[in-house]
C-alpha cells in the first residue's frame, strides 16, 4: 500500500473514524483488493494517496472538487524545490533533463 495512504488513513481513523465518506472509503479499503485479485484485475489492488486526500479535504472544507488537482501541482512543486534547495545547500551540480522533439521520441522507438 502506498505509505502516503496509509498515513492519511491512520490520521483519518484518529481524528474522523465517524466521518462517512470516511467509513466507505475505508470499506473500500478492506473489500477491494480481495476481490479485484479474485478476478485477476490488478497485480497490484491496493488503493494510493489519491483514494485518501479527497475525503480529508472535504471534511476539513475544501469541497470545491476542481481545487484538489491544483493543491496535488502545488505539493508536487514544493517537493521538487525543496530539492533543489538542498542540491544547492549541498554542492551538487545543476541538473538539465535533455529536451527531446516529438520526433526524436518517434525514432528512438522505431529503432526499437
Amino acid at each position: 500500500t502506498d505509505p502516503r495512504y496509509m498515513a492519511q488513513r491512520e490520521f483519518a481513523l484518529k481524528h474522523l473514524p465517524e466521518d462517512n465518506l470516511f467509513k466507505t472509503v475505508s470499506t473500500m479499503y478492506k473489500v477491494v483488493p480481495g476481490v479485484l485479485t479474485e478476478h485477476g484485475k490488478t497485480k497490484n489492488p491496493w488503493p494510493n494517496v489519491d483514494a485518501h486526500s479527497g475525503v480529508l479535504l472535504r471534511h476539513y472544507g475544501l469541497v470545491e472538487q476542481d481545487f484538489y488537482t491544483v493543491l496535488f501541482g502545488v505539493s508536487r512543486a514544493f517537493g521538487v524545490l525543496s530539492q533543489l534547495v538542498w542540491d544547492r545547500a549541498l554542492g551538487f551540480s545543476i541538473e538539465r533533463p535533455k529536451s527531446l522533439t516529438t520526433e526524436a521520441i518517434r525514432k528512438m522507438f522505431e529503432k526499437q
